[in-house]
């Protein structure tokens, strides 16, 4: 097994593994056209050609990226692939120079054992902010908030609409 960086042609293939682990909420669903529209944050695991795996990083600036959409093949778990998976994450952060890895899970224990530590929602608003406030769950998440690195000590919230602002005064 090794990892890569996605292609467009891994979409369908990408879209189908998370599909199979968003149904029961232990991912959260993505649409194809989302999935083609961010392929070059994924990273996928393959075996003999074959995509087994998947997962994606999404940077939300220098203080901070986010491990998103972690899966392997129902067949596939338990060799390795997981590991590998966050390791290539991993790197591609470090790459760009981020100090603070982010994810949520409901497996802490097999993050924790790649460094990662639990973390407060709260001391990560860029997350909260993107994703968390239109998640079904948001006020009964049963996730686990961890982090990788030193806590960002600022956020880059996206700027109000100008209709938004007007609407306001």
């Amino acid at each position: 097994m090794r990892t890569r960086k996605a292609i467009l042609p891994d979409a369908q293939r990408i879209y189908e593994l998370i599909a199979g682990y968003s149904a029961d909420g232990t991912l959260l669903p993505r649409t194809l056209a989302e999935i083609c529209e961010n392929v070059r944050d994924f990273v996928v695991l393959e075996d003999s050609a074959r995509v087994m795996g998947c997962g994606a990083l999404h940077l939300y600036g220098p203080h901070l990226a986010e491990i998103r959409s972690i899966t392997v093949a129902p067949g596939r778990q338990g060799q390795g692939g997981g590991r590998r998976l966050v390791e290539a994450l991993l790197a591609e952060a470090k790459k760009h120079g981020v100090s603070c890895i982010c994810l949520f899970t409901r497996t802490p224990e097999f993050f924790a054992n790649l460094g990662f530590e639990i973390a407060q929602r709260e001391d990560l608003p860029d997350k909260i902010h993107k994703d968390c406030w239109v998640c079904p769950r948001f006020h009964n998440c049963d996730e686990v908030a961890m982090v990788r690195g030193e806590l960002p000590k600022f956020a880059i919230l996206p700027e109000p609409a100008n209709w938004l602002v007007k609407l306001q005064a």
